[in-house]
């Protein structure tokens, strides 16, 4: 650029200005021409009034319209709410209606289920008694047969002829017994025999002689809870029990070692009265198995090998159930439940079902069902396998009180430690057979319980064609 300043355009000025000032000269020409308004006149006003009178009073009668449907639609619409919550209302009762009867007919149906249960177990114990009774009753006419003299009755006698002369009133309860013999012999009474006939007269005192015999039978005074003689148990052509004996002390812990398919879970399947042996005998706590398999399986609490049991119920409601079982009253249950839940370490899966469980948490309550009833005698198949060191220390504490308070264990286990150390006495079973038993000192005879166990199993055997398996396929 240079640095003078650019000389303005004169030429093209002039002609701009020019149609400037023609462009306002016509603007003004424009309003000079446009005619002047002139003001309304006083006829207009009254038509003015009149029609914002009516404009008014038009815009009045929308507002009451609209007002009015305003109303309308707010008093359906409170219509409809009160009749949407008169339906929930009736809904809502109805439901709770509902939820009653289902909650009355669930109680019903319970209480007819307790009540079947208990009418149950009291046809159970009836048919127990009434079996009860009729063998005492036998064995107290055998006895009654076998000793004819029977000076439990012989003081009423007497009493009523040692005075026959004078008195007249005894006559009437001598008459039914001997009617000739008591005169001529008020003096001998032990010599009077003839008295086969005063049976009727124990007739009365027959339950509680009954009862008596019973108390004798069931009742754990021998020092022996378990005697088993000559035991025989085939499976067809296989001999798995030939010939065992066994006596198992009072209070005592008594274990049973043995090789896989020694006949241990068999033997203490026939001891628990699950199956029936072929031949020998069985004693429980003095109750003979075969002649009262009811009566000694009441004395114990059994825990077999295979846990079969009813594994959709909760822990508490299996409990519950072999309380029943065992004819143990409600309150008893619950809290003899509640005990062993919490000794087990079950108490916080009580509401869990029993199919949940794992393999130990199974075993213990297993364990719980068979002692639930107190009984006198515990037999215990495989009791810590699959359960773990603590739930095992458990376990032997609480099976030592209870054999500390006089009650009996008998188990099985492949554990020669632990059998080594709780077992108070200890059977080898090999083949069938007792092969040592007595005493832990006495069975291991200077070597350890696994060495004596593994000297008459027959010792290790070699094993040979395996070479295959020391080339590895890769």
């Amino acid at each position: 650029m240079d640095d003078h300043d650019e000389q303005p355009d004169v030429a093209s000025a002039a002609p701009a200005e020019k149609k400037a000032a023609t462009t306002r000269t016509s603007a003004v020409r424009i309003v000079a021409a446009r005619p002047t308004k002139k003001p309304a006149g006083r006829a207009s006003a009254p038509r003015t009034t009149a029609a914002k009178a009516a404009a008014v009073k038009s815009a009045s009668a929308r507002n009451d319209s609209v007002k009015a449907e305003s109303a309308d639609a707010e008093n359906k619409a409170k219509e409809a709410k009160a009749a949407a919550a008169k339906r929930a209302a009736a809904k809502a009762a109805a439901a709770r209606a509902a939820k009653a009867a289902a909650a009355r007919e669930a109680k019903e149906k319970a209480q007819a289920e307790r009540e079947e249960q208990e009418a149950q177990a009291a046809r159970e114990k009836r048919a127990a008694q009434a079996l009860a009774e009729a063998e005492a009753a036998a064995l107290v006419a055998q006895e009654s047969d076998e000793a004819p003299e029977e000076p439990i009755f012989r003081p009423s006698a007497p009493a009523a002829t040692s005075e026959p002369e004078p008195e007249p009133a005894p006559a009437p309860s001598a008459e039914p017994e001997p009617a000739a013999n008591p005169d001529p012999e008020p003096e001998p009474e032990p010599a009077s025999s003839p008295e086969p006939e005063p049976e009727p007269e124990p007739e009365p005192d027959a339950a509680a002689a009954a009862e008596a015999v019973v108390v004798d039978v069931h009742a754990p005074a021998a020092s022996d809870a378990i005697v088993v003689r000559g035991l025989v148990k085939d499976f067809g052509d296989q001999r798995a029990v030939n010939a065992i004996d066994l006596t198992v002390p009072a209070g005592s812990f008594y274990g049973i070692v043995g090789p896989n398919g020694a006949g241990k879970t068999t033997t203490l399947s026939v001891l628990a009265g699950l199956l029936r042996a072929d031949a020998g005998e069985v004693e429980i706590c003095g109750i003979d198995q075969a002649k009262n398999p009811l009566g000694a399986k009441r004395v114990m609490g059994v825990l077999p090998d295979r846990l079969r049991t009813f594994d959709r119920l909760t822990g508490r409601q299996l409990l519950h159930y072999y309380g029943l079982l065992r004819g143990l009253s409600a309150d008893v249950i619950e809290k003899r439940s509640a005990d062993l839940m919490r000794a087990f370490d079950l108490a916080g899966s009580v509401g869990r079902v029993v199919s949940d469980y794992s393999a130990g948490m199974t075993k213990k309550i297993m364990l719980a069902g068979a002692m639930i009833h107190s009984p006198r005698v515990l037999v215990l198949d495989e009791p810590f396998e699959s359960v773990d060191p603590v739930s095992s220390a458990v376990i032997l504490d609480i099976l030592r009180a209870y054999v500390d308070h006089g009650g009996t264990v008998i188990l099985s286990s492949h554990g020669m430690d632990l059998v080594e150390r709780v077992c108070s006495r200890v059977a080898i079973i090999v083949g069938g057979e007792v092969l040592a038993e007595g005493t832990v000192d006495e069975v291991r005879a200077g070597q350890t319980l696994e060495s004596r166990f593994v000297e008459l199993s027959g010792g290790a055997s070699e094993v040979e064609g395996l070479e295959w398996l020391h080339a590895f396929s890769d």
